[in-house]
């Protein structure tokens, strides 16, 4: 059975920084929870506590709550009310939705003095006849009940007709534990018969039942196996669809019953997901012949260079930038490398044979790649020649030779012997200053005039 834990309490204690001593309310609904235990230990301080929607059974384990005001145990498997005597603070209790039927119980409930507010809708106490003239009679202190506001006239009116009420109530008792001993042994008998159907089942798919049996039993994990991946079959859906269509009274058992299919169910789908896991087939990478294939399960790219200048093969396998360096191993071969990246392997085929224990392999700073670089076996010697040298030299010559073939050369005069008059220069130019649009003036350049010999400034031309 599932039970409280302390993970469980500290997980749903975020709002108080997971401290469970101080805690003041938790909500513990929807959590399959079978038994109610450790809450008056670990939580002492409890002022609200809901249990909705879950397996218990039994209310216990909560009498050292002295300062709890509100239990919400809506929705469980709850068939008394009792061990709430030492929760002296009690305002509210919430029953609903439970398997009440012993309705004397609630005479538990005279010395929960501060107890306002109680629920017992869904529960089949409520269709006792005389049912609410009982509550109101036997809890003085309560104020409402099913949510409905108990007046002082009724209250009267239960008091007075309260020995009669008992009376009846007592008798529907019986009449009702006798129906829920039906009910246990009925839910007991169909259990049975479904353990039973089941192990026929099984023991006739995996075939115990015939003379070779022993045999059988030691194939019995590799049938389990194959049945557990054809556990979607038509048997299956119609034993589903009968359990599903069934009618079956609502008691205690069926709800647990209920949950024990939904939660096998859901176990044997997690095995056939995890069996899927750990059965895929095994990646070949060297065939049967002895044939190395090319292999990239990490669907990684990749470069493949031939560098003849330092005469190696030099791989660039683009691996994931983030990636420890401890989850990459390189095994390089003769004639292929294999790299497994976090299991995964990436094998190729290199197109000559190399060198295995010169090689390296390095992880780049910047893209993360891992590069590997192979010498190859064969290695290639080649000779110094001495030609190279005056092929040099000639070939310096020759550029030097057309170098001085692309100078242009010019011819050079003697101004001094340039005895032409320059006619372009015999206006100056006058600066216009503050005339027309502004204009940015070009900045009047000062040139050195060259004095002629020969030439005779004439003002009147």
């Amino acid at each position: 059975f599932l039970s409280v834990t302390e993970e469980l309490v500290r997980r749903r204690a975020e709002h108080n920084n997971c401290e469970i001593f101080s805690l003041e309310e938790i909500s513990l609904h929807q959590h399959e929870i079978e038994k109610l235990e450790y809450l008056d230990k670990w939580c002492r301080d409890l002022k609200i506590l809901y249990l909705q929607n879950n397996l218990i059974p039994k209310i216990e384990n909560v009498g050292k709550l002295k300062k709890l005001e509100y239990l919400n145990v809506a929705l469980n498997n709850i068939e008394r009310i009792e061990n709430l005597e030492g929760c002296e603070e009690l305002k509210k209790l919430d029953l609903t939705a439970n398997f009440i039927g012993e309705l004397s119980s609630i005479e538990a409930l005279k010395y929960n003095i501060h107890l306002k507010e109680l629920f017992l809708v869904g529960n089949p106490c409520t269709e006792f006849e005389g049912y609410r003239q009982f509550v109101v009679a036997t809890l003085h202190q309560l104020k409402c009940l099913d949510s409905k506001e108990i007046e002082r006239s009724e209250r009267i009116q239960a008091l007075q007709n309260y020995p009669e009420v008992k009376e009846k109530i007592r008798e529907q008792e019986q009449a009702y534990l006798l129906k829920r001993a039906r009910e246990k042994e009925e839910a007991q008998r169909r259990m049975q018969e479904r353990k039973d159907k089941k192990q026929k089942q099984m023991e006739s798919k995996l075939g115990f039942d015939s003379s070779d049996s022993l045999q059988n039993k030691e194939n019995y994990q590799a049938e389990g196996d194959r049945e557990q991946e054809t556990w979607r079959t038509v048997e299956d859906d119609e034993e589903d669809r009968r359990f599903w269509e069934e009618p079956t009274p609502y008691t205690p058992e069926s709800r647990l019953e209920t949950h024990t299919y939904i939660e096998e169910k859901r176990r044997a789908k997690d095995n056939i997901r995890e069996s899927k896991k750990r059965e895929k087939p095994l990646q070949t990478l060297v065939t049967a012949e002895g044939k190395v294939l090319n292999v990239n399960v990490p669907k990684l790219h990749f470069s493949l260079k031939d560098d003849e200048e330092n005469n190696q093969i030099i791989l660039d396998l683009a691996v994931y930038r983030h990636l420890d360096t401890s989850l990459l191993d390189v095994d390089v071969q003769p004639t292929y490398i294999r790299v497994l990246v976090k299991g995964k392997p990436f094998q190729l085929v290199l197109p000559e044979e190399v060198k295995p224990d010169s090689s390296s392999a390095k992880r780049s700073q910047t893209t993360g790649h891992l590069v590997v670089s192979m010498p190859k076996a064969k290695e290639i010697i080649l000779a110094k020649q001495k030609v190279s040298t005056s092929i040099k030299d000639s070939d310096c010559n020759t550029l030097q030779k057309n170098a001085r073939s692309v100078q242009v050369e010019k011819l050079e005069v003697d101004p001094s012997k340039y005895s032409f008059p320059d006619v372009t220069k015999i206006i100056q130019k006058k600066e216009q200053i503050g005339q027309g649009p502004i204009r940015l003036q070009p900045e009047k350049i000062t040139e050195t005039k060259k004095s002629y010999v020969d030439f005779e400034n004439n003002e009147d031309v």
